[in-house]
């Protein structure tokens, strides 16, 4: 078996946990809500994998829940962002240098502001709750892959056929069909895939501080933030197995992107 034959099998496997984990979320976002005070405060078990908190709620329901949601606003948030940073990389490139000097100055300064705090303060303007947090996460992850897809671009248009095309009369639009979309395409899907990890940690860093997503909610945020209160009592499960997956999302994200980007590089088909 080849290297690219195993990341595809790779690919699909995690691709149906990941898409198990948002459905089973789904199903049990209700369940996770229901209180149970006969039921406070236990720990792991056969019964409970995950424990029960203070007020009687399934941890394992609420962190299956709290995946989900998670999940899905990585997956909104990162494509928002890709198309943001596709559309200003393109038009940095491929309009002039006026443009494009405005553009990077825009990129140089968003990437000045650490992440946080910019979702942070998007989300405040914008209300919080879950429209806060998904433009806020949205409008500050495009910069790098705007600036990867601007240098893309610079740089095929300088190559030889590019300049024998342009030089022989064909459209730009036909250029961009032809050369540019086939050429900076898989990089476009790369840096797409491995937006999902920033946008998921980033969402669930500033509902942890309390400018995210509201405590009804049943994310990983609001369940991390809730936790530590209850850490130095001992009840350490409901902490401890929220975070630890929200990890493996995480990670599962991040190896998903780097196993797109070795099934493009065509030297992998060789491994």
């Amino acid at each position: 078996m080849n290297g690219r034959k195993g990341t595809l099998i790779f690919w699909g496997v995690a691709s149906l946990i990941l898409f198990c984990l948002v459905v089973i979320g789904l199903f049990v976002e209700e369940a996770a809500t229901v209180t149970d005070f006969s039921r406070t405060n236990l720990p792991p078990s056969l019964q409970y994998p995950f424990g029960t908190d203070w007020m009687g709620r399934d941890m394992f329901q609420r962190t299956l829940a709290g995946l989900s949601l998670s999940i899905r606003i990585g997956l909104l948030t990162a494509a928002v962002s890709a198309a943001v940073a596709f559309v200003l990389g393109l038009c940095a490139a491929t309009l002039g240098s006026r443009v494009d000097a405005c553009i990077s100055w825009c990129i140089d300064w968003v990437m000045g502001i650490p992440h946080i705090l910019l979702v942070m303060l998007i989300s405040i303007a914008c209300g919080r709750g879950f429209t806060g947090v998904v433009v806020g996460v949205a409008l500050s992850h495009w910069t790098s892959l705007a600036r990867l897809v601007r240098g893309e671009i610079l740089q095929l248009r300088q190559a030889p056929y590019m300049l024998a095309a342009e030089k022989l009369g064909v459209s730009r639009l036909k250029q961009a069909g032809r050369h540019v979309m086939p050429h900076v395409l898989p990089q476009f899907i790369t840096g797409l895939v491995l937006l999902f990890p920033h946008a998921i940690l980033h969402e669930a860093s500033v509902t942890f501080l309390g400018f995210g997503l509201s405590s009804e909610q049943p994310a990983i945020g609001v369940i991390l933030s809730e936790s530590m209160r209850y850490l130095t009592t001992g009840k350490w499960w409901l902490a401890l197995f929220p975070g630890l997956s929200l990890v493996f999302v995480v990670v599962l994200f991040s190896l998903l992107g780097d196993g797109l980007r070795r099934w493009l590089d065509p030297a992998s088909a060789h491994r």
